[in-house]
């Protein structure tokens, strides 16, 4: 018989669940786009009509490495978000601003 999961949470240790909530901060931290859409309850459809394109390019986005910093930005606002491009440092971080001006496409 399948438990529930609060009850298999109970029976872990304080160390184990400590390691499941900070995995679980991690996982939430870095996902793909996909997810990240499919997280926000965005169908590629939905978004598609959002940003004024059909839902095949949405499907293409999403699988590219590699595009522009307009592009993604697009992308994350028609989703509600707003992009920031940070450089981590061993002595700090710093969010880049070239960028803010930008107009989306």
């Amino acid at each position: 018989m399948a438990k529930k999961f609060s009850e298999l949470r109970a029976g872990m240790s304080p160390e184990s669940q400590a390691r499941a909530k900070a995995r679980t901060r991690e996982m939430l931290e870095e996902m793909p786009l996909q997810e990240l859409r499919q997280a926000r309850g965005l169908s590629q459809k939905m978004l598609a009509e959002v940003l004024h394109v059909r839902q095949p390019a949405i499907a293409k986005l999403e699988k590219r490495t590699d595009m522009y910093i307009s592009t993604l930005r697009s992308h994350i606002e028609a989703m509600g978000g707003h992009l920031e491009v940070v450089a981590r440092f061993p002595d700090g971080e710093v969010r880049i601003s070239n960028f803010s001006d930008l107009t989306t496409c």
